[in-house]
């Protein structure tokens, strides 16, 4: 192999390596987000359950309309909002996950 070969082999290496690193990390800022966001979900779920005693019908409400305001996205089904809400509530009193997930919220 000749020295420019060489060169341009370990550089498309390289720079196959930065797009690799680039993508991984932007999935895991992605994922990141949606956990939060999920969590963020979930608390105000379970706060206006117990607050003012949302029932099945409020939350099924509120996927559709969800649905209808972001009809590209998946996940905001009534079950996936019920799940949001167990998985706040099944996680929040961990003194160690809570402040991590809390930390990243997108929603106040």
């Amino acid at each position: 192999m000749t020295k420019a070969i060489e060169g341009y082999t370990q550089l498309l290496k390289n720079i196959r390596e930065r797009i690799r690193s680039a993508q991984y990390e932007a999935l895991c800022a992605v994922n990141k987000e949606v956990v939060a966001l999920y969590w963020d979900i979930g608390r105000i779920i379970s706060e206006q359950k117990q607050d003012q005693g949302w029932r099945k019908s409020l939350v099924q409400g509120l996927a559709d309309d969800l649905q209808q305001e972001f009809p590209g996205i998946k996940g905001f089904s009534a079950s996936n909002l019920w799940r949001m809400k167990s998985f706040y509530e099944a996680y929040s009193p961990n003194e160690k996950l809570a402040p991590l997930v809390a930390r990243n919220r997108l929603v106040s």
